[in-house]
């Protein structure tokens, strides 16, 4: 089964449409993560990102990026079943997908406005290669609050650690 995911944008297209929305006057607003097992602090983090910004764009990593990053057991959720959820929220704009382990090559493309992460990254536990891409283009640079007690890992824990039913 093919899901249609309308806002998902091609890498090679990333500068043409950052270009329109120059063009229209529109602010971007840029993010990146994993986004397996999409919950609420995902949810808030992006509601709350989007409002800096007329538009929001979200850099998603792909399932071989994750398994480098996360471990083999990673991702729960295929790249497609992740993109299909976030295309489904509102405030979102705009999906691509990296590879890489970091973002450094695609903030230099899409130049955004501004780049958002959770409050549990500091300016010192970006990536060194983001955070040049980022004041390179004289991006703003924003810590949104962290939900403590949302967690991918934390609910994979817990899932994990559940009694065996013997239903």
């Amino acid at each position: 089964m093919s899901l249609e995911i309308e806002k998902l944008v091609p890498i090679e297209r990333l500068m043409e449409d950052r270009q329109k929305l120059r063009q229209q006057g529109k602010s971007l607003v840029l993010t990146n993560g994993c986004f397996d097992l999409l919950h609420m602090g995902h949810v808030y983090f992006l509601k709350e990102a989007a409002a800096k910004a007329d538009v929001l764009w979200v850099a998603v990593n792909s399932d071989s990026s994750i398994r480098r990053l996360k471990g083999p057991m990673r991702p729960i959720y295929s790249q497609e079943a992740r993109l299909y959820l976030l295309n489904a929220l509102q405030c979102v704009c705009g999906l691509f997908v990296f590879d890489g382990l970091h973002l450094a090559q695609e903030m230099e493309l899409v130049a955004p406005d501004i780049y958002v992460k959770a409050g549990d990254y500091t300016l010192e536990t970006l990536h060194p290669l983001e955070r040049a891409a980022l004041e390179k283009n004289r991006s703003q640079i924003l810590f949104l609050n962290f939900v403590s007690g949302w967690s991918t890992s934390g609910i994979i824990q817990s899932i994990t650690q559940q009694p065996k039913s013997n239903v």
